[in-house]
């Protein structure tokens, strides 16, 4: 494992005890719980990047264009959450990046190219 990836799955583990902790602290507000359901969202598909890049689907190309993309959803949620709370319309947009972010990882898993 190189050191990239081994920084990429520390990140996430420490964002699942983040995530995992504020939810134990009973998230009660919609916009706690909006919160909750991107990052969790956002940890499950940065792992789908990492498995790829293991098991060969992602050449170094893709995954570092996944890997922006999830940064730039990153960085859309700091903003959102600027305010202290994340309103409808900030979470109906966070979820359609990642709906995106999904179907394009979803395909450069599955196209024909392989990392070498």
């Amino acid at each position: 494992m190189n050191t990239h990836s081994a920084r990429l799955s520390a990140l996430m583990v420490s964002a699942l005890l983040c995530t995992g902790s504020v939810w134990a602290q009973s998230a009660t507000t919609p916009s706690e719980r909006m919160e909750h359901r991107i990052d969790a969202r956002q940890a499950r598909q940065e792992q789908r990047i990492d498995r790829g890049v293991q098991s060969g689907q992602l050449t170094r190309h893709e995954t570092a264009r996944l890997e922006h993309q999830q940064a730039h959803i990153d960085r859309v949620e700091d903003r959102a959450l600027a305010d202290g709370s994340l309103n409808r319309h900030e979470a109906r947009h966070m979820e359609k990046m990642q709906d995106r972010a999904k179907r394009d990882i979803r395909r450069q898993k599955h196209d024909r190219q392989h990392a070498q």
